[in-house]
């Protein structure tokens, strides 16, 4: 790399990298890139920078917790936020330093933050609709870049989905992605764990009651479903919903109607339903513990999310992001990344990410997480 002042290019989007990278390289310029957040922040552990160009749309961290990290560790370095689809700059630093500003000029007269082709721009566009992460997801690898197109697909539609995968793949995570990026978004998410709630109270929970329906009832109360007007309801778990609830949840998905218990009066509800289990719904129709209709109301749709053992190629970045997460600054081994990737994994992300906690706190006041850190 040429002699200059350090840039970090920091975007999912290699098409975004490569047309800023090319248009900003100046004699005075030493730009260097980044495809994710932990890929910036390492870069900026072992090379430093001043400035640092960013794409919001990051596949495993929160632009506000990006910024957050790179404020606490690197108080020095100023970062500018651009649109992912045009490069113009959206926010910079509360107080931008005059190199900060110097290279926004630049970029603006130089024409790199306004004058990226149509082609180019619609080439960004797609790749970041089809293969950038989703809020609060990580891993590039190929299986979940699948995941995220497929739920980037869907969720512009009101289409009924049923996220499929073992306890701890992150099936949640899914469905609040699909939520924050669908139409709905400003409208409620509304979360009921079927398995979570007694049967006598779920009833209760997911379509309310009026006073007196039921001893204790001292007053009306609404129903969950009601809750997510405009906006998505997650059942999550829903193969343990009870038979005798199946055929009014049923009712409700066909009718867009909900009824109070206690009450003949009907309501009409404009909600979005995402399910979830960790079961395989179809054996839970032929074992006689699901409903068959209901099972075809439901999955209009289906998302199937793999094991962390079939995409151990994100375990590295996975491990890293948690432990920034508990322990920013802290490093991962390679040793410490060798043990990690000779467990099984059978509690998937979520057995990783509590891994990970404890490293985090046994390594006390160190900075790097060593194997015998990992208690697995």
């Amino acid at each position: 790399m040429a002699a200059g002042i350090p840039v970090i290019v920091v975007s999912p989007n290699p098409g975004l990298r490569r047309e800023l990278i090319r248009r900003l390289g100046s004699s005075h310029w030493a730009v260097s890139e980044a495809e994710s957040g932990a890929d910036a922040l390492a870069k900026l552990d072992s090379a430093g920078g001043e400035l640092l160009l960013l794409d919001p749309l990051l596949p495993d961290l929160d632009p506000k917790e990006f910024h957050a990290l790179v404020a606490a560790r690197f108080p020095q370095i100023h970062v500018v936020t651009v649109n992912p689809h045009t490069g113009q700059p959206l926010l910079r630093s509360s107080s931008p330093s005059p190199l900060a500003l110097q290279a926004v000029e630049e970029l603006e007269r130089g024409g790199v933050l306004q004058c990226i082709p149509a082609e180019t721009r619609r080439a960004q566009s797609e790749t970041v609709e089809s293969q950038s992460g989703l809020p609060g997801m990580i891993g590039d690898s190929e299986v979940m870049q699948g995941v995220y197109r497929v739920t980037r697909l869907v969720a512009r539609r009101n289409t009924t989905v049923v996220i499929l995968g073992e306890s701890g793949t992150g099936k949640d995570l899914v469905a609040q992605a699909i939520h924050l990026v669908s139409p709905r978004r400003s409208n409620p998410f509304v979360v009921i764990n079927c398995a979570a709630i007694p049967e006598a109270l779920l009833e209760a929970e997911l379509f309310g009651y009026v006073k007196g329906a039921f001893t204790g009832a001292v007053q009306s109360h609404m129903g969950r479903i009601q809750a997510a007007q405009g906006g998505t309801l997650f059942l999550d778990e829903i193969g343990e919903m009870p038979l005798a609830l199946q055929s009014k949840l049923l009712r409700f998905l066909e009718q867009g109607e909900v009824q109070r218990l206690g009450s003949n009066d009907n309501f009409r509800v404009d909600v979005r339903v995402i399910a979830a289990s960790n079961v395989e719904l179809r054996k839970r129709v032929e074992e006689g513990g699901f409903r068959e209709d209901l099972y075809y109301r439901l999955a209009v749709f289906s998302i199937k999310l793999p094991q962390l053992s079939e995409r151990l190629c994100d375990l590295p970045l996975l491990a890293s992001s948690f432990a920034q997460r508990f322990y920013p600054g802290v490093v991962l081994s390679e040793a410490a990344l060798s043990v990690l990737h000779q467990h099984t994994w059978p509690g998937n992300v979520r057995e990783l990410r509590n891994v990970m906690e404890r490293a985090c706190i046994l390594v006390e006041d160190g900075r790097q997480i060593r194997p015998e850190h990992i208690i697995i």
